[in-house]
């Protein structure tokens, strides 16, 4: 045996260890916090500050695991089915928190995969711009005095991804073989998906096409500047890009020396992000402060392209009704749209997912409009999708933590910005028009009055039939029952737990009788027979609790 596999084996167990004990530790902790909530009957505050303490000892593992934990990281923070809403916010804070490495590293690494076009570059600056999880950009001139910056990979990134995934799949094989785990949830599916978009983000070319394709987008809009890749300086490990020099956005005083009209920035980031969204169809899916700069002129600069998202033809197309229906508060209609567009699957109970929307709908459409309405919005939604049994696609997901960031941005520019009233008047537009010809809005109108024709002439025959039915004892009444099921349900585990809590005293009683009476060799017995009992008490515990949040979301 080779000493490099043998290297590579040592190593890659190395890895394993270190997951698993962190997977172990992870999976004990919540053990515990579980015994103590059911058994101390710990108030809803405190266990929430329990979970955000839990969740941030997980973020800051996944920090010291690596550049492949802090992107898995990043994309749980992106799946409100898998995870709570507390983890969620605590893992949509996760930054890569790495440290840098060597130039040395940084110039091999540009001239190998570059070649001869290496010596086109006429010097590098040694300090980084920035350091991330997966790579290190640098500024530097080329011989013909363009400024560009370089984005350069990482040392043995793949090697070490490769290690990481294949674990993780381990990780996932064994949560799929656990019942409670899997319920609703195709755990080895996710890891598989996961692992793709990785391996793509790793690929630093499909990158350089992401940017490419989003400046297209904004090449005639005078308020947005997009990097251009140097496409003949740029690799699988290495992307080119046009140097736009800018103030970081969240440097409010330097913006404000530049005499910089903040409110307008706020306002042209969100109407690029309405554009994005609408005419487009693919958006720019990590707008942090750190991705976005203001140049001298006051135009908005957007910077890495390596997270981005799609909209598909089908949602863009009905967008028009969804901005329609949630105009007229109309939360039946605005979730038949969504899953006409295949946001929401057919075959679920929409009960829940209808009274959600409505009450969104009034939160969001009622004055005056919160400043921070998208993110409460996206917290509902989260807390809807972890407790019921659908899934939303990730897209959907992406778009709303992609504007619940960009508000808290536009909030830090102007306090009193708001998504919502900023774009109110192109919803408007989008609305009446959604890219429809007069000619589209008289054939729509003719079908709906011929719909609304043929019903009204059926009618009084329906009606009729009805009528003859009730006579002859034949009219069936057909309830739906998704509610009282899942209340029958909950009584049935409250009678249960109480049955239990009577064996277990009465077995206790039994056991201290035993003592009593100095009959210790069998006062065990009884104790024995309570474990099981108490055990299966746990859980019926934690059912009668998981719920709660979608309970305080129907009243």
């Amino acid at each position: 045996m080779s000493f490099q596999i043998l290297h590579y084996r040592l190593k890659k167990l190395k890895r394993a260890f270190l997951i698993w004990k962190t997977l172990i530790s992870l999976l004990i902790n919540l053990w515990i916090d579980n015994i103590r909530f059911t058994i101390f009957q710990i108030k809803s505050n405190e266990k929430s500050r329990v979970q955000i303490k839990r969740a941030r000892w997980f973020t800051n593992q996944l920090i010291n695991l690596g550049s492949a934990f802090i992107k898995i990281g990043q994309l749980l923070s992106a799946r409100p089915d898998l995870i709570p809403n507390t983890w969620i916010q605590e893992l949509s804070k996760l930054q890569d928190q790495v440290p840098n490495f060597s130039f040395e590293q940084i110039e091999e690494t540009i001239r190998e995969e570059l070649g001869s076009k290496f010596y086109e570059i006429d010097q590098i600056i040694a300090d980084p711009v920035g350091s991330a999880s997966l790579a290190q950009v640098h500024r530097a001139t080329l011989k013909d005095g363009k400024k560009v910056v370089f984005k350069v990979q990482r040392p043995n990134l793949k090697e070490l991804f490769i290690i990481d995934l294949g674990i993780m799949q381990q990780i996932a094989g064994l949560l799929q073989k656990n019942k409670n785990w899997s319920r609703g949830r195709n755990w080895v599916e996710i890891a598989k998906e996961c692992r793709k978009v990785l391996m793509k983000e790793l690929d630093f070319n499909c990158e350089a096409q992401y940017a490419a394709r989003f400046r297209q987008q904004f090449l005639d809009d005078v308020n947005v500047e997009v990097p251009e890749v140097i496409w003949d300086m740029s690799s699988e490990k290495v992307l080119c890009l046009s140097y736009l020099e800018g103030t970081k956005i969240s440097d409010l005083e330097k913006l404000k020396l530049q005499e910089i009209d903040l409110p307008k920035i706020a306002e042209i980031g969100a109407i690029s992000y309405l554009k994005q969204l609408v005419n487009y169809g693919f958006f720019h899916a990590d707008p942090h402060p750190g991705n976005l700069a203001v140049s001298k002129k006051g135009k908005l600069i957007f910077y890495d392209f390596g997270m981005m998202g799609n909209i598909s033809n089908n949602l863009q197309t009905r967008l028009g009704g969804m901005v329609k229906a949630a105009a007229l508060r109309d939360a039946s209609s605005l979730v038949s749209q969504l899953q006409q567009a295949g946001l929401i699957s057919k075959d679920i109970d929409v009960g829940p997912v209808r009274r959600l929307v409505r009450l969104m709908l009034k939160e969001a459409l009622t004055p005056p409009f919160s400043p921070n309405i998208i993110e409460k919005l996206s917290g509902d939604l989260y807390e809807l999708v972890y407790e019921t049994p659908f899934q939303l696609p990730v897209d959907l997901i992406f778009v709303m933590r992609a504007l619940s960031t960009f508000e808290g941005v536009g909030r830090m520019l102007d306090p009193g910005f708001n998504l919502v009233s900023v774009t109110k008047p192109y919803l408007i537009e989008l609305m009446t028009s959604n890219n429809q010809t007069p000619n589209d809005l008289i054939n729509q109108f003719g079908r709906q009055v011929g719909e609304l024709g043929s019903k009204a002439v059926g009618i009084p025959k329906r009606i009729d039939e009805s009528l003859e039915r009730l006579e002859q004892g034949d009219l069936q009444l057909q309830i739906r029952m998704g509610e009282s099921d899942r209340q029958f349900k909950k009584m049935f585990t409250a009678q249960k737990t109480l049955g239990h809590s009577i064996l277990i005293g009465s077995l206790s009683i039994a056991s201290a009788l035993l003592v009593t009476n100095k009959q210790n060799n069998f006062a065990l017995l009884p104790l024995l027979f309570a474990v099981p009992i108490s055990i299966d008490w746990i859980k019926c515990q934690l059912s009668m609790r998981k719920g709660s949040r979608l309970e305080k979301l129907k009243q």
